[in-house]
């Protein structure tokens, strides 16, 4: 009988553990989440884009004729004086060579210029008899009609043969002139290239060097053409600008984001290669928008927007042209507002909402909300400095569902 009973207990015994285990494994656990809460702060909301550094005003130096340029001296980074520093010298180009065909028709016209000089020598020679014989008829003319040999008549005509006499003399020099210069021009296009210049001629002599000077002080920002060449008018050689003075940053913003900017808007410029971040401030939005594509390919409408600095020269003295940066442009900041980090929002029924922690359990609330940033939310209405929310809410959690702070690492 006593067996009986103890293996009764026994039974119960164990029957009751079993009860036991059952219930604390099917019973309902709190749900682990991450818990945080509102809290009163300063928030500012930013369009962060990548920037680049350029000079406001750059000079580009171009080729102020067709000509030969010398090798150019300066190096990007030399500091050069508008007005006085040579940056770069000019040459005439070089004639081009001769085919046989022109060589033979260029000599060809020296020797009909070098005939024609000779002719003209020739008619001078003419030109000073009659005239030396003109002068010996008036005079005759005029001792005769003193003596009243001959009537006025007489000497009119031999004062107008003088006078003809002395025109055709002049006529005669101006053509020796205009045949010496038909002769120069004949034998100049037999020059041909790599042949030295005519003995009287002034080519690619010092004189003939032109010296293009630097318009502005400044720096050398870059040289487009290093070596030794042939230009056309108008060609970049170098390009001068004041990195001291005039640099400012260019951040091409998408057109949706550059309406939200307004010219004074404080900028943060970070991740320029020092530290700490520098200051500054939006000066221009430019009112044309142009396209461009991204890195994957998708076409972008984007806007150019001006930002200039703020801080003294001494701390970016480091920055140059075209230099990368990230520029964060403030377009709104409070310094008290209520806040919660914006993982703990979510979209129920058209309004946004959180799970606030009440007594251990999750509580659906909706709020109203104004500012985001991307890490913060301003709410205006619904919640209170430190009343405590859950973040990263999962599609299982529930209102009512009893919650437990999730063990930090």
């Amino acid at each position: 009988m006593t067996q009986k009973k103890s293996r009764s207990w026994l039974t119960l015994g164990a029957a009751g553990l079993l009860l036991v285990g059952m219930l604390y494994a099917f019973w309902p656990r709190p749900e682990l989440v991450d818990i945080g809460e509102a809290n009163r702060m300063a928030m500012a909301v930013s369009i962060d884009e990548e920037a680049k550094t350029q000079v406001r005003d750059a000079y580009v130096v171009s080729a102020p004729i067709t000509g030969r340029i010398l090798r150019v001296e300066v190096d990007p980074g030399d500091p050069v004086e508008g007005g006085k520093t040579t940056i770069a010298r000019m040459l005439p180009v070089h004639p081009t060579a001769l085919d046989v065909r022109t060589r033979e028709q260029a000599r060809a016209a020296v020797s009909a210029a070098e005939a024609a000089l000779r002719l003209a020598r020739a008619n001078l020679n003419k030109a000073m008899a009659d005239k030396e014989l003109a002068d010996l008829d008036v005079e005759r003319s005029r001792t005769l009609l003193k003596k009243g040999s001959i009537p006025q008549a007489t000497l009119d005509r031999a004062e107008r043969t003088w006078r003809t006499a002395y025109a055709a003399l002049d006529t005669a020099k101006a053509a020796i002139s205009i045949r010496e210069a038909e002769l120069d021009s004949a034998r100049a296009r037999l020059i041909s290239f790599g042949e030295r210049p005519l003995p009287n001629s002034e080519i690619a002599t010092d004189e003939a060097v032109m010296p293009l000077i630097a318009p502005v002080s400044g720096r050398i920002l870059r040289v487009m053409q290093v070596s030794e060449t042939t230009l056309a008018s108008g060609a970049p050689i170098l390009e001068i600008g004041d990195i001291s003075n005039d640099l400012e940053v260019v951040a091409e913003l998408l057109s949706t984001d550059a309406v939200r900017v307004a010219v004074g808007n404080r900028v943060v410029i970070d991740n320029w290669g020092g530290s700490p971040p520098l200051n500054g401030k939006v000066t221009r939005i430019e009112p044309w928008g142009f396209t461009k594509f991204s890195a994957l390919g998708v076409e972008e409408q984007r806007v150019k927007v001006i930002i200039q600095f703020d801080e003294p020269l001494e701390k970016r003295q480091s920055l140059g042209h075209g230099y990368r940066v990230e520029a964060q442009i403030v377009i709104w900041e409070s310094d008290d507002v209520l806040t919660i980090p914006s993982s703990a929002q979510f979209r129920n029924k058209g309004q946004w909402s959180v799970f606030q922690v009440v007594d251990g359990r999750a509580r659906m609330k909706q709020i109203r909300i104004g500012q985001v940033n991307g890490t913060h939310t301003e709410v205006l209405d619904g919640l209170e400095p430190g009343d405590k929310i859950i973040l990263f809410p999962g599609p299982n959690l529930e209102d009512g569902t009893r919650v437990k702070q999730l063990p930090q690492l």
